[in-house]
């Protein structure tokens, strides 16, 4: 069962760790590429910043953006500003999250996300946790995968294992992890079942495209190709 309060918290902490990480960068290094393609460490910067203010709009039951090229275009518009604007600008914006959060009364009402994808507002909170852990790690500043608090990497496979599961594009699909613990997604493909194995970790990075998957072990047939999140 989602605890919000319990997410919320977690929440702070990584933003916590995200500031305490960016704040020992310099205006040189917001501008270099970040390990998302054709975006800099601005960019991840002020898309965390952007996002935050967009989950207040879930919360309070406007629309998360007003449309996809505003969403795009605000990114651009702050990618290029100094350290010093970036850190108050996630100081802010993530304050107004969890104000935000913390102002909410019912929990279990359906929330809608961008694109019209719909939600139970009770995992708002980890969805935050999701990008803020995410994107502090495309920053590429020395915060891996490996370094994610280890409940997170669980519930993160879970979440996208269940947001693959059925996919027409991929092949009934079995992840273990060394200590036993599994995930089943995909299915809605033809094709012989695969199992991949290999640390929680390493099947994240594959799960949430942040790596090929190269480490992984994979039984059965090819290391499926997961579409885009």
């Amino acid at each position: 069962m989602t605890d919000h309060a319990r997410d919320l918290e977690a929440v702070r902490e990584a933003t916590d760790r995200l500031l305490s990480a960016t704040g020992e960068m310099d205006d040189g290094a917001v501008g270099e590429p970040s390990r998302l393609p054709g975006w800099s460490r601005g960019h991840v910067l002020a898309h965390l910043s952007r996002n935050a203010e967009a989950l207040v709009n879930v919360l309070q039951g406007r629309p998360m953006y007003a449309n996809s090229e505003i969403r795009d275009a605000d990114i651009e518009r702050d990618a290029p500003r100094p350290l010093a604007g970036q850190l108050a600008d996630l100081r802010v914006s993530g304050a107004a999250f969890l104000s935000a959060a913390e102002a909410t009364t019912d929990w279990s009402s359906t929330v809608t996300m961008r694109n019209g994808v719909t939600d139970s507002a009770s995992r708002i909170p980890f969805r935050r946790w999701i990008e803020v852990e995410l994107h502090h790690v495309d920053l590429g500043v020395g915060y891996e995968l490996e370094d994610l608090p280890e409940d997170f990497v669980i519930r993160e496979n879970d979440f996208l294992a269940e947001r693959f599961f059925g996919h027409p594009d991929v092949v009934a699909t079995t992840a273990v992890a060394p200590d036993g613990r599994s995930w089943t997604t995909g299915g809605g493909s033809d094709g012989a079942p695969v199992t991949v194995r290999g640390t929680a970790p390493g099947i994240l990075g594959w799960l949430c495209g942040r790596r090929d998957g190269s480490a992984l072990t994979v039984e059965g047939g090819g290391l499926p190709a997961l579409p885009p999140l």
